[in-house]
């Protein structure tokens, strides 16, 4: 992302937004923008292993990138963080 302490400014932001706006458990529709490469989308899929998670792809007009879409149930705002953190591990991903 950024540097470190807007990292920590932009989780914080999104962790109060959800709690003010979100009654957890609740279903979460995280969107991701991938290099169009298998490995890469099966990475980021893979976060979400084992959770009942739905998820649609589509590969851009050019087919450089897969638009990722996961909508899935999550326990809190701090979970759905944690994701967030979690899968922007995997090298060229945009969080939408």
């Amino acid at each position: 992302m950024k540097n470190p302490e807007e990292e920590k400014a932009f989780y914080e932001r999104l962790k109060e937004q959800l709690d003010d706006t979100t009654e957890f458990p609740s279903l979460y529709l995280y969107k991701f923008i991938v290099p169009s490469s298998e490995d890469k989308i099966k990475q980021v899929i893979s976060f979400f292993d084992n959770s009942g998670a739905v998820v649609n792809t589509k590969t851009s007009s050019k087919g450089n990138y897969t638009s990722v879409s996961i909508a899935v149930t999550m326990e809190s705002s701090q979970a759905v963080i944690d994701k967030y953190k979690a899968v922007s591990a995997v090298e060229g991903v945009i969080s939408l």
